[in-house]
């Protein structure tokens, strides 16, 4: 089922955070195109102009005119209390990501990653929002080594931007038990899809190998390529977010979860390199991709 027939019948206000980045620009652009009233909001940090200049047009190509986009941080509090004034739920996707990128300035990431969770998690509180739907991560998972990872069976976090996650975690259920609130948190494993930049020390790996292949340049592999990730696409993140945040809202006060949104599939990156190739030169069969390099 899609979003416009997920949102058939119903007519509600919507903040998306983080809307200029790939997830965030996702969620907002199926809302609005499904005939929801979106305000989408970034601060520019990690997110991208040309992502919401490119929702923009298509909704109002689509003839939808209920996304609306303004500037501005969820570290502000004043920011945040007037932006989710009148919202109905909450799609919380602001963030600074990567794991390295945590390694190498961690207060930075923490102040994103939970000042910022807890100030618009108090506005949405404060708000009364139906629901209250966020960006978490299997990296709180951490060093558990059970496989297939289960919601309720984490180890010890191993990064900076995994312990903001578990901590971003922590508050939302006690936001839950103690005020009432419909939280649920969204471990995102490896989401791919349109709008991934390919760019950067911090980019994922589908796209960081496509745009090399494309380049006819070799994928580089840390190890002999068996180590596996479970990849999800895009439109599969943004049902997930939607459904969880219509059926918290119709749940009891207090109600609060984390889910995994994955496909609950293991691809080993050397699976996912011979994958990527075949796909590549389906549509471009004149590339000449070289073999991968072991490093």
């Amino acid at each position: 089922m899609d979003v416009s027939s997920l949102m058939a019948g119903r007519k509600a206000r919507w903040l998306v955070t983080g809307a200029a980045g790939f997830i965030g620009s996702h969620l907002a652009e199926s809302l609005a195109l499904a005939g929801q009233d979106v305000i989408a909001i970034d601060d520019f940090s990690t997110g991208k102009q040309a992502n919401i200049d490119a929702i923009m047009a298509s909704t109002r190509a689509a003839g939808q005119n209920g996304l609306h986009f303004e500037e501005g941080t969820v570290c502000d509090r004043d920011f945040c209390t007037r932006i989710v004034e009148g919202v109905d739920y909450v799609l919380h996707q602001a963030a600074l990501g990567s794991v390295p990128r945590s390694m190498a300035t961690p207060l930075a990431s923490f102040k994103a990653n939970v000042t910022g969770f807890m100030e618009i998690l108090d506005a949405a509180r404060l708000a009364g929002v139906k629901s209250f739907v966020y960006a978490s991560s299997s990296s709180v998972y951490g060093d558990h080594p059970r496989l297939p990872k289960v919601e309720d069976t984490v180890g010890n976090v191993l990064s900076p931007y995994a312990a903001t996650k578990a901590a971003d975690e922590l508050f939302a259920g006690v936001y839950a038990r103690s005020y009432g609130m419909r939280t649920a948190g969204m471990r995102y494993f490896n989401v791919f899809g349109a709008r991934q930049d390919p760019n950067g020390a911090y980019a994922a790996v589908i796209p960081r190998w496509t745009a090399a292949l494309l380049r006819e340049e070799a994928v580089k592999i840390n190890g002999d390529g068996q180590t596996s990730r479970d990849f999800c696409f895009i439109d599969n993140v943004v049902q997930a977010n939607i459904r969880a945040a219509l059926t918290l809202a119709e749940a009891p006060a207090g109600t609060t979860d984390v889910f995994n949104v994955a496909a609950s599939r293991r691809t080993t990156l050397l699976e996912l390199a011979d994958l990527l190739k075949r796909l590549l030169h389906e549509e471009k069969p004149e590339l000449n991709m070289p073999d991968p390099v072991f490093q």
